[in-house]
């Protein structure tokens, strides 16, 4: 077989089919080219999904006609005057972008330098380069793009619809517009405009932030936390969502570094760490992340589409994006996302009062009678209240906590407020200063469990309660085998246990936070969840999902009647613990209602 060169157009074709991807793709390398040029505004046009035409407008410095013949050359490009591909300090340097594009359609380059008194145009058809000519044209650079992969009708078979394409278009011009805040955007379909985002002034973070709210929504701004943190000359900033406040996909998730949007598996990979525990597996948190770090520390030429980078040391970037998330959700302590409250009332539905539905099912009638007559036969002890019972009405079983001597608990002292009343032996009620929040007892205290033990980690060991009588537990023998191979493990978890003969372990202490319930659920459920582990794993790999096993068998059980003392205690303890507002299976702890969404629900606003 002999060796041969190819042809400068097929090699430009094969340079399209890495660099230019879909249509998405060269709107992205067209807008990256016009920030690199200095603008500050770009408006972008896109029709058929990009295939059929793409125009790209800026107000950027422009280039002179002769600058337009080498701008369609390959690796012809002005942002590397040294030949430094470490300090990369522009988004586009390798001068791929404008012959690929040329290659595979029809592309037109229009550009006015501020100083020069008129425009040129130049034309590349399907790599044919034609001559500069005289065009109309007030400043920067206009690129329009016609009948993109045309000269490729293999590649046009792997295209999506045009709904599909314009949605990747349009999420790639967000996210250099969320990197560059401070150059206006439009973009429209070729009919309407479909996104006009204005330049932000001000502050660079004030600039940002506005952008951020524009691109994900004041939903987002109201619920997320603020990041900033450093370490080793990288420094972390941005926003992320509460757990609470998440998404079916990825796709919300922003991700910056040196203001070049990416989508990198180190970032993604350190954000899900940050959340394991916070959220539902197949839910994804929303947040924008910008990372600066010197540009020798970051290689952006491993991608060919620079969608990915390199860090020198990503242990380092890792580690402080995963402390930084971990830190600031734990600065938010119970807070949790008001969405939840919004899909609370949304669940409201207007309906016939429940005295209406119960009269019509042709209960007898009586008489009314005074407010104060009613009020002694209701809260009458049952004896006194016999022949009082309203058959048919399904009212939720509300039960107000036996009246203890110690002092109520003023609802304006705490952020949760006091307790009220229980419903269904499930859900606490509690009154705040300015509304009421029913929290999931089981859920809550799962949270405040977990916490715990992990704080007992952290101090060197959980504390733990030797058992007055050692219990056997039996279990299958390939489960009660697990265990034991794992006892040195869970000692350090607070739980001491030993093989008892085949299919059987002895338990002679367990975490004091665990209280005295049964051992025999956890221990078959910690089995299984080992043997989901590979063999080779050490437990404290996985020790986020122990725990969260742990604590869920150490938690208050829903049913389980607690008292107006044990209520407010967990209030309390909610108030005071990390991640509160989610369980460890990411589900919301409690929620809240406004004073003001309750008088709306009845017609008072």
């Amino acid at each position: 077989m002999t060796i041969r060169l190819l042809p400068p157009g097929l090699v430009n074709r094969i340079a399209a089919g890495e660099v230019i991807e879909r249509p998405a793709a060269a709107i992205k390398e067209l807008v990256e080219n016009a920030l690199d040029a200095g603008a500050r505004r770009i408006d972008v046009v896109v029709e058929g999904g990009g295939l059929d035409r793409i125009l790209v407008t800026d107000d950027g410095g422009g280039m002179t006609p002769d600058e337009l013949v080498l701008a369609v050359e390959r690796h012809a490009t002005s942002k590397l005057p040294d030949d430094d591909l470490v300090h990369v300090r522009h988004l586009g340097f390798r001068g791929e972008a404008l012959p690929a594009i040329g290659s595979v359609s029809r592309l037109t380059i229009a550009s006015r330098p501020t100083s020069a008194r008129e425009a040129y145009a130049l034309t590349v058809a399907h790599g044919t380069v034609g001559t500069p000519m005289p065009a109309a044209l007030s400043g920067g650079t206009r690129i329009e793009v016609l009948g993109l992969f045309a000269s490729t009708p293999a590649r046009l078979k792997f295209m999506k619809t045009t709904a599909t394409e314009f949605g990747q278009a349009r999420e790639a011009v967000q996210r250099l517009a969320l990197a560059h805040p401070a150059v206006g955007f439009t973009l429209a379909d070729g009919m309407s405009e479909r996104l006009r985002l204005p330049p932000q002034p001000g502050d660079a973070e004030a600039a940002r932030d506005k952008r951020i709210e524009a691109l994900l929504g004041r939903e987002f701004r109201d619920n997320a936390v603020r990041l900033l943190a450093e370490r080793d000359g990288v420094v972390l900033t941005g926003l992320a969502g509460l757990p609470t406040l998440s998404r079916a996909n990825a796709q919300h998730q922003y991700l910056i570094v040196n203001s070049r949007p990416v989508r990198d598996r180190l970032l993604a990979g350190a954000v899900r760490a940050a959340y394991q525990d916070l959220m539902p597996r197949d839910r994804h948190p929303l947040l924008a992340l910008f990372l600066t770090l010197p540009p020798e520390e970051v290689d952006v030429n491993v991608h060919p589409a620079k969608a990915e980078v390199r860090f020198r040391d990503g242990a380092l970037v890792r580690g402080l994006i995963v402390s930084a998330l971990r830190h600031a959700l734990a600065d938010a302590g119970h807070r949790a996302a008001t969405t939840v409250a919004d899909r609370t009332l949304a669940a409201f539905q207007p309906s016939a009062p429940a005295i209406a539905r119960w009269a019509a099912t042709g209960a007898p009638q009586r008489p009314m009678r005074g407010l104060a007559e009613a009020a002694v036969q209701y809260f009458a002890p049952p004896s006194a209240a016999s022949g009082m019972h309203l058959p048919g009405l399904d009212a939720p079983e509300l039960r107000r906590p036996t009246p203890e001597p110690e002092p109520e608990t003023p609802a304006h002292d705490h952020p949760l407020g006091a307790a009220r009343a229980q419903l269904f032996d499930t859900y606490v009620v509690a009154e705040t200063a300015d509304g009421m929040v029913i929290i999931d007892q089981h859920a809550a205290h799962e949270r405040v469990v977990e916490e715990e033990i992990k704080a007992g980690l952290a101090r060197g060991g959980v504390t733990r309660q030797g058992l007055l009588l050692p219990e056997v537990v039996e279990l299958d023998e390939s489960a009660a085998a697990r265990l034991a191979q794992r006892a040195p493990e869970l000692e350090t978890l607070g739980l001491s246990i030993e093989s008892f003969g085949r299919g059987a372990i002895l338990v002679r202490a367990a975490p004091a936070v665990l209280g005295s319930g049964s051992l025999a659920p956890l221990l078959a459920d910690l089995a299984d969840e080992i043997g989901a582990l590979d063999q080779d794993f050490a437990l404290k790999e996985r020790l986020d999902a122990v725990i969260a096993r742990m604590a869920c068998h150490g938690a208050v059980r829903a049913g389980r009647r607690l008292t107006l003392a044990e209520m407010n205690a967990l209030l309390r303890q909610m108030e005071a613990t990390p991640f509160a507002g989610q369980c460890a299976h990411g589900r919301p702890t409690y929620v809240e209602l406004k004073r003001a969404d309750i008088e709306r629900l009845f017609g008072r606003r």
